[in-house]
């Protein structure tokens, strides 16, 4: 789902749920769930008392733009100079969003709670930024840079390494119990992430083997208006010469798509799986 229009307005409004899940849910139980804000959560904590023109720890909102700072000049030429762009954009909306965005521990203390919700404003908030073809810096730059040397593992593999070793300090500063929770909030994030960049493609697709294909495909043109494809097939066991259909429907569909199938013939053999993206008629149109 690749936004145009009013971009940075979206990324804003994606760093401000980002915030909210940190400073309302995240930072008052200290549960680190890694990426540059989780670090800062540590870091804060770690220097809280030390300076008393910040008795409460450095801010989470200046140390996210501060360890920023030096992976943006790392990653300038790896990057490219757009995607360059929006990731800084991202990045100083992000400490903007946690600077404005209060600390108020709204889970009242509850683990459960704070996962749950800071996960879901985190996971909605990432999507949102992503989805404009930003980045909030972080992680991925850092692993961004680290792959330059060490392609023999994945971008991914890097930033779940990097987000994993903050996850792991802040088990060493916090204690295993609220990383538990931590991690539980790491896999909300990453569900409604993907739910937010990939919902709006997900399709379902359907093979079906049917000596009753004509009467089914009639049905899907005429009742769905769907568009069907048959292809010739044989069966490897009884040898018989076949005709698949190839349909494509919208996740909602699906279940009447069956219905049909099931009426014209109970007997029909049928495949469903899942289509993460679809472009052209009756779907989402391609543009360059």
């Amino acid at each position: 789902m690749k936004i145009r229009g009013n971009k940075y307005l979206i990324i804003f409004l994606g760093t401000l749920l980002m915030a909210v899940g940190v400073n309302m849910f995240f930072e008052p139980t200290h549960m680190v769930t890694g990426g540059v804000t989780g670090l800062a959560i540590i870091v804060k904590s770690l220097t809280a008392g030390r300076f008393s023109i910040c008795p409460d720890g450095v801010p989470l909102w200046f140390a996210n733009l501060f360890f920023n700072v030096f992976l943006f000049f790392g990653s300038y030429k790896i990057l490219g100079r757009k995607f360059f762009k929006d990731t800084v954009i991202g990045t100083i909306l992000c400490s903007v969003s946690l600077y404005i965005v209060p600390i108020i521990d709204l889970a009242k203390g509850d683990f459960l709670l704070a996962a749950v919700f800071g996960g879901a404003f985190m996971g909605v908030g990432l999507g949102l930024v992503f989805s404009a073809g930003a980045s909030t810096g972080g992680t991925d730059l850092l692993a961004a840079i680290t792959h330059k040397h060490f392609k023999h593992y994945s971008v991914a593999q890097q930033i779940l390494v990097f987000d994993g070793m903050i996850v792991c300090a802040g088990a060493l500063m916090y204690g295993i119990y609220v990383t538990l929770y931590a991690i539980v909030a790491v896999y909300i994030t990453s569900k409604l992430m993907d739910a937010i960049l990939e919902g709006l493609k997900f399709a379902k697709m359907a093979f079906i083997i049917s000596e009753g294909y004509k009467e089914i495909a009639d049905e899907v043109l005429n009742g769905m208006d769907r568009g069907i494809t048959a292809i010739p097939a044989k069966g490897m066991y009884s040898n018989d010469e076949k005709n698949m259909l190839i349909c494509v429907v919208g996740k909602k569909e699906i279940a009447a798509l069956m219905d049909i199938v099931d009426k014209k013939d109970p007997q029909a053999f049928m495949i469903v799986t899942d289509v993460r993206e679809v472009l052209g008629e009756g779907f989402r149109e391609y543009k360059q």
